[in-house]
């Protein structure tokens, strides 16, 4: 059995302090902390804690920091990047619009039928497909021709028609020179003669047989007293398409029937309960 060296003594403080010179108080080497460190502990200050729930790094790093300023810059940039686009976007926009109240011609209604006119708090846009038949302010008249590819049925057709008519002549008709506007709407359709649409996000176009849906004719007059008076006549519905019209706006009699109640029954039940109060209160009269 190996004696123990008694000779062996332990290092002094000094010795120790010298042998961790480099060393800081978390394992890291890193002599200038560890400097300041063995100054607070001659100094009989306390030393640095260490907490492990805490976000910063013992070890004196600011990495983590550096990369959350570096993402808030990002997105700050990204945020007023897209509201710049966006402002941009719209003064642009703006710009290139036609000003059919002031001029109209053939390519000004090219380019409100390209670029959309201003219409209560935005813009309204046209078909693609479009053809521009008479824009003349000494004639008075605007009349184009567009097709709708993108609704379903006759009623979106109807509704989104009315719209983009509207649009277009009420701005065109606030030109004193002009009193008249045709906007006429062709369809495509297929064999049964429902209205085709196109697919694949508009890439694909319909290639069904092509026949004018309606017509919408806006006619201006002088009022007494100055002002404007517009009327709108719509012409040119088939009777396919009428009736389609009738059976989207029409609730089916069963669709009330079920909300409502039958009528007959419930008049039935009405007459039933009051004969038999009219008789209880007999009944108890004679008794």
């Amino acid at each position: 059995m190996a004696k123990k060296d008694k000779s062996a003594k332990a290092p002094t403080p000094d010795e120790v302090e010298a042998i961790f010179s480099d060393v800081d108080e978390t394992g890291h080497t890193n002599a200038s902390k560890a400097r300041k460190e063995r100054t607070r502990r001659r100094a009989r200050k306390a030393a640095v804690e260490v907490d492990p729930l805490s976000g910063d790094d013992p070890s004196g790093s600011n990495v983590g920091k550096t990369m959350t300023r570096a993402a808030v810059v990002v997105l700050i940039v990204l945020l007023v990047a897209v509201v710049v686009s966006q402002v941009a976007c719209g003064l642009v926009r703006r710009a290139g619009t036609a000003q059919l109240a002031e001029h109209v011609d053939a390519a000004s209604v090219n380019t409100a039928l390209r670029n959309g006119v201003e219409w209560g708090d935005g813009f309204t846009q046209f078909p693609e497909d479009y053809t521009v038949l008479e824009a003349n302010e000494k004639s008075g008249t605007i009349e184009v021709s567009v097709v709708d590819t993108s609704s379903k049925n006759e009623l979106e057709c109807l509704a989104g028609s009315q719209i983009q008519a509207a649009a277009l002549s009420v701005n065109a008709l606030l030109n004193p020179n002009i009193n008249q506007v045709i906007y006429h709407v062709d369809v495509h359709v297929d064999d049964n003669g429902d209205i085709q649409q196109s697919s694949l996000f508009g890439f694909l176009k319909p290639t069904g047989t092509m026949k004018r849906f309606a017509t919408f004719v806006w006619t201006k007059s002088t009022g007494v007293n100055g002002g404007f008076n517009f009327n709108c006549m719509i012409t040119d519905l088939d009777a396919t398409a009428s009736e389609n019209l009738r059976e989207k706006v029409t609730l089916p009699t069963n669709i009330l029937d079920a909300v409502i109640g039958d009528s007959a029954a419930t008049t039935e039940a009405a007459s039933t309960a009051e004969a038999v109060t009219a008789e209880a209160a007999t009944e108890a009269a004679a008794e």
